[in-house]
């Protein structure tokens, strides 16, 4: 194939380059265009015609075909646009930003609407804190909760059911955040960027990724989260780049709202403390001390209420920390670590977040060079360019909070949300610059990819992503309502307890709970076992857990993925 593009012998170098280039150009066209298509299938619901029912990523196929592709136009510049092309861009350009970001966000929540119906009854991680708001609200047990967790969530939800008591207002809660948290994207990408319409890019990229959009929908802690570490970012940036403005004095009460929001954000916390030592260097920040100072201190006044809490429930002040970390569902030591290596780039921001993140991980590796360059290569150091500091700063966060992580406690995709935000606006601002004169053309044809990617990949969570948790609670939910509480203390055994606890009213425990608790007397005990069930007993130790107490069974069909439930009651 090499020979045939090259010509035949005596064939100028030039005209070799030409042909080499025009075949890479061919193939990257028509990979691109059957990634188009592979979209357009799903939307269409053909989505089972692609190997895995998902589109697959094509683009970062086509995306090898640049470094030829550089080459070719190193020297004479890109082609001229067509006309017609031309006037599409300045139409494009004519809309004002702040036009192209409501759709954004109005495409979001779309989106969100849709998955509603796709996803309609809540799951484990949403029925926990979902319990433990209905709690506070009209003192129904709260199922599935332990000390461990953090309070903001609940806090929210709490807030919303007396706007209306039922799943659909918690789902607003996750609307609200996720929309609170796009805005924050395209803030801190268009300060960053220097490019409020690149910004809007980024939004659509990051909202294009099936780590993100699967948990749109959900009434979970990870996206509001991720909004306020980027502002801790962007304060921390500001700090640095400002010297004289007050930026510091913000971040310890943006600190307290993540970590009251999610106690798992300290790994976080740590990784962006190292990165900003590494790349910014210890004195550079004690030029701030008096400020640090101040912003310790209200940190700390801040987390006694935890630091308390935590003392008087497990003894030691970050014992609810730790507790939190053994929850991790893990083989080893770092298997989440190897676990986000093994997802990156496609699983954790799909086909074209793929390619932007690759693209940002090359451009913080350009800025961290750099910087060793000019602080090891040089005597005295040289300057550095604040962008370049700025852009190692992030790459460096970006590589650090998933080693944190991954070391700490297990790999999810919701759990590196900021790593990919990171690499997505480092990687706007990449393809950008390589772009050079076509960088309108770039920008408006990775807009439009990832709205079709957004579209396409929202198909594909309902029909893929949520079918597996919807078979299962085609099994829990009919059982939960069936055992409904009738208006006295009820406690369900079960390994499903908080769905069960939230859909019945009653509380709910593992049987490994059960095992070392009494209940209150007068409460009405069952054990609900599903045909393939998890974290139940066998028959021997499910009779001696029984014992004497065999009020009756029986049998509630279901048509989920867990089979028929057993429902045995017991006697006080």
């Amino acid at each position: 194939m090499e020979n045939e593009a090259a010509g035949p012998p005596g064939t100028p170098p030039g005209r070799r380059l030409i042909s080499r280039s025009r075949l890479a150009l061919c193939a990257a066209l028509a990979l691109c265009a059957l990634a188009v298509l592979q979209h357009l299938l799903v939307l269409a619901g053909f989505g089972d015609l692609l190997p895995g029912g998902q589109p697959w990523p094509l683009l970062l196929g086509a995306a090898l075909a640049w470094p030829v592709l550089r080459r070719r136009f190193s020297g004479n510049g890109p082609p001229p646009l067509p006309g017609p092309v031309r006037r599409v861009l300045r139409a494009v350009r004519r809309v004002p930003v702040a036009l192209w970001l409501l759709g954004a966000l109005a495409l979001a929540a779309g989106v969100w609407a849709w998955l509603q119906d796709k996803e309609p009854w809540i799951g484990h991680e949403e029925a926990v804190y979902a319990n433990k708001a209905r709690s506070w609200y009209d003192g129904t047990p709260d199922a599935g909760w332990g000390p461990y967790r953090p309070l903001g969530l609940p806090a929210l939800g709490r807030i919303a059911l007396e706007i209306h008591p039922g799943v659909g207002a918690l789902r607003a809660v996750a609307l609200v955040l996720t929309l609170g948290a796009l805005l924050t994207v395209h803030l801190v990408a268009a300060r960053w960027l220097a490019s409020p319409r690149r910004a809007v890019v980024v939004v659509l990229v990051l909202l294009s990724g099936v780590g993100f959009l699967r948990r749109v929908p959900e009434f979970l802690t990870d996206i509001g989260v991720t909004a306020l570490l980027l502002w801790l970012l962007l304060l921390l940036v500001r700090a640095q780049e400002n010297p004289a403005g007050r930026a510091l004095d913000a971040v310890p009460l943006v600190t307290l709202a993540a970590f009251y929001l999610r106690y798992g954000v300290v790994g976080n916390l740590l990784a962006i403390t190292v990165a900003a030592l590494l790349c910014y260097g210890p004195r550079s920040w004690l030029r701030h001390s008096r400020r640090l100072a101040r912003a310790g201190a209200v940190l700390l006044v801040g987390l006694l209420p935890h630091l308390v809490h935590a003392t008087v429930v497990t003894g030691s002040p970050v014992g609810l920390l730790t507790w939190a970390t053994h929850q991790a569902e893990r083989g080893f030591v770092g298997d989440g670590f190897l676990y986000y290596l093994a997802i990156f780039p496609y699983r954790l921001a799909g086909d074209l977040g793929a390619i932007v993140m690759a693209a940002g991980a090359v451009a913080a590796f350009r800025a961290a060079r750099r910087l060793w360059r000019a602080h090891r290569g040089a005597a005295p150091p040289v300057p550095v360019a604040a962008e370049d500091r700025r852009t190692a700063f992030l790459g460096c966060c970006a590589l650090l909070i998933p080693l944190v992580l991954g070391v700490a406690t297990d790999g999810e995709p919701r759990f590196v949300y900021v790593p990919v935000v990171l690499l997505t606006i480092l990687g706007v601002g990449r393809l950008a610059d390589l772009a050079g004169s076509l960088v309108p053309a770039l920008l408006a044809a990775v807009a439009a990819m990832a709205v079709l990617t957004v579209l396409g990949t929202a198909r594909v969570i309902a029909d893929v992503a949520m079918a597996a948790p919807n078979a299962q609670r085609k099994s829990t939910v009919p059982v939960a309502l069936e055992l409904r509480n009738d208006g006295r203390p009820c406690l369900l055994v079960t390994g499903y307890e908080p769905d069960l606890g939230w859909y019945s009213g009653c509380d709910a425990v593992t049987y490994g709970q059960f095992r070392r608790m009494s209940p209150p007397p007068g409460t009405l005990v069952r054990l609900v076992l599903f045909e393939k069930g998890r974290d139940q007993p066998g028959a021997a130790a499910l009779e001696r857990l029984i014992g004497d107490r065999h009020g009756g069974s029986r049998t509630v069909p279901t048509e989920g993925s867990l089979g028929d439930a057993t429902v045995i009651t017991l006697t006080p």
